[in-house]
């Protein structure tokens, strides 16, 4: 299986793929893990591969090669859009947030962004940004967007929920099991 996550720094896509290896290695998956970081400090693409199988030998995904892309923000939905596989399903939060060309007016966000990728996706788009509110925080936007992950995967619920709980820091479970439970249920 091969899932490509890709967001803006600060939106927690490398706790997403914390979670989600971790929850292939307990279900005796091999695994590998490649974090790509771009200005992630400054609001710059973010993305991780994780791969997991009987057996893998290379963490990058190819273009055409994605099962699964996870996008935590519209427009690096579009960016990832050459690196999902024929038939792959893409899973994305209509949130959009401005890059730098066009916070400087140097460009404009796309318009009918998510008609585009429909066109061109298996698009499940959902407001990951209103259920981590609800959750009590929009930070937990990732976990909202794995719990909407764990529910198109053959994996037990309960492998993800203890997965959560043994990866975030304590005093955030309970928001991000309620995150997760969110998502799940979209």
């Amino acid at each position: 299986m091969n899932i490509m996550i890709v967001g803006v720094g600060g939106q927690g896509t490398l706790l997403a793929s914390r979670i989600l290896g971790r929850v292939a290695i307990k279900e005796g998956y091999d695994v590998k893990v490649s974090e790509v970081h771009g200005m992630s400090q400054r609001g710059g693409s973010v993305v991780t591969y994780v791969k997991y199988g009987d057996k893998v030998y290379s963490p990058i995904i190819g273009k055409g090669e994605a099962d699964i892309i996870l996008a935590f923000e519209m427009l690096e939905a579009m960016r990832a859009l050459p690196y999902l596989r024929k038939g792959g399903k893409m899973i994305a939060n209509t949130q959009k947030m401005n890059p730098m060309p066009v916070i400087t007016g140097a460009m404009e966000y796309p318009a009918d962004i998510e008609k585009k990728i429909a066109e061109k996706a298996n698009l499940q788009a959902v407001d990951a940004l209103s259920a981590a509110e609800k959750a009590g925080s929009i930070k937990a936007v990732n976990v909202v967007l794995i719990g909407l992950l764990a529910k198109s995967t053959d994996i037990d619920k309960s492998v993800w929920l203890e997965t959560i709980k043994e990866t975030v820091p304590e005093k955030f479970i309970d928001l991000n099991l309620k995150a997760f439970e969110l998502g799940y249920n979209l």
